[in-house]
């Protein structure tokens, strides 16, 4: 006697080996993100700093000047229109924004001036000058500039088109995540 296998049960026969490796290659890639996530992977899509892998590390001292830091920005107004025109990418940190990568200019107690760039106590600091627009044509305002606040950091990047400090201002370093550590990155 002939067994009748019929098209339909055929066809589901063929793509279950197709499921099934569907199914696992999104198991493995789900375990791959919330690993990555917990041991402190990040994965920077903006131009301020190389783009690729980063991991955020411990920080077990007090934060220097020149130390690269991952840091929540906090729930100013300049932050919030920042994040409107696309400036800051969603995330976990307070007011659903995602943490920035940034260089430490200068802490609590320094003095900055802004004009056509940015002064530390004096001192210009490199690479940054400030531009009137945003790359859609939106002015930008710079921050007034004074004397740091205790616990504060002034942040910035060198990228011309960065969004940091120079706009926004000092932010509280409380929100500092950790280090930021490259990993796979690359600049473009």
């Amino acid at each position: 006697m002939m067994s009748h296998i019929s098209p339909t049960s055929a066809v589901v026969r063929q793509k279950r080996p197709v499921l099934a490796l569907l199914a696992v290659s999104c198991g493995i890639a789900l375990v791959v993100i919330i690993g990555g996530f917990i041991g402190g992977l990040r994965i920077n899509t903006t131009p301020s700093e190389p783009l690729g892998l980063w991991r955020v590390a411990p920080l077990e001292h007090p934060i220097q000047v020149g130390e690269m830091v991952f840091v929540c920005p906090p729930e100013t107004d300049a932050v919030s229109e920042g994040f409107e025109r696309g400036y800051l990418r969603s995330g976990l940190c307070p007011g659903g924004f995602g943490p920035l990568i940034k260089t430490v200019a200068a802490v609590g107690g320094k003095r900055i001036e802004i004009a056509g760039n940015v002064t530390i106590d004096g001192r210009p600091i490199a690479n940054s000058s400030l531009v009137s627009q945003d790359g859609q044509g939106r002015p930008l305002r710079p921050y007034a500039g004074g004397t740091i606040p205790a616990g504060f950091l002034f942040l910035h990047s060198p990228f011309p088109g960065s969004w940091d400090s120079r706009y926004f201002g000092p932010v509280p370093g409380s929100g500092v995540l950790g280090l930021a550590e490259q990993v796979l990155t690359y600049a473009p």
